[in-house]
């Protein structure tokens, strides 16, 4: 099959930035949207171009590295299921397919395709960890909590940090992520202990580089995690607890 590729070229963050149109010929239904960039990029550097400049990383969908948009939708038509996942048998033989960066304020362009998606990791730095001296952590079956309890963290948890609920949101908001770091350290016995100062710390990085949450629902249909719409609830659950919190003190 053949795709006719509309793909973002922009060489600097300081560039304007432009579409450029390439038909990529020779391409199997079962080939990933990443390896028809990678067969383009081939074709390019054989007429002795510069090649598309993406991310990836493991390829399996675990690393959350390869967010980019397919048409205008991130990662790509099937839903919940990351760019490297995305099959061209989504597509019909000569389609045009739109390849872009994320859109986001919070995500600049770094070159091409790829993005600058550091807010995020500012978030996990400024709360997604806990403190615990060496050597006093209990033993690991002493804080037990119940089964249901440990899979519903686990479920949060999945998150990858992929970043495409905030390219899917109207509002750049970050809740999906942020609420899914938030629900699955509140679960944890040990994580539970900082629970305050954790979510005082991530709540104000995140107000600093996202936008407000209007419920719109986007963001659960993009996330490849399966990341549940209520994760968004543990956001203005945690920031009301911490305002409670600071009235009482």
């Amino acid at each position: 099959m053949k795709l006719t590729v509309k793909v973002w070229r922009q060489g600097t963050p300081a560039d304007d930035g432009r579409f450029e149109t390439r038909t990529v010929n020779d391409l199997e239904p079962s080939l990933s949207v990443l390896e028809m960039l990678d067969k383009m990029n081939d074709d390019i550097v054989k007429e002795g171009g510069d090649p598309v400049t993406f991310e990836s990383d493991c390829r399996e969908g675990i690393c959350g590295a390869c967010g980019i948009l397919v048409n205008r939708r991130p990662h790509g038509p099937t839903p919940r299921t990351p760019a490297c996942h995305q099959r061209l048998s989504s597509f019909n033989d000569g389609e045009a397919v739109t390849i872009e960066p994320f859109r986001s304020g919070a995500y600049p362009v770094v070159k091409d395709l790829m993005v600058e998606r550091s807010a995020l990791v500012d978030v996990m730095y400024a709360g997604g960890h806990v403190e615990v001296a060496a050597g006093t952590a209990p033993d690991a079956d002493t804080d037990r909590i119940t089964y249901d309890t440990a899979e519903l963290a686990l479920d949060f948890a999945a998150c990858i940090g992929c970043g495409a609920c905030v390219a899917a949101c109207p509002n750049g908001s970050a809740n999906l992520y942020l609420g899914a770091k938030l629900a699955h350290l509140s679960m944890l016995p040990i994580p539970a202990s900082e629970r305050g100062m954790r979510a005082d710390a991530m709540l104000a990085e995140a107000d600093e580089h996202f936008g407000p949450c209007s419920l719109h629902g986007e963001c659960a249909l993009v996330c490849p995690a399966n990341i549940p719409l209520v994760a968004i609830s543990y956001v203005n659950k945690e920031r009301m607890r911490c305002a409670l919190r600071a009235k009482n003190d």
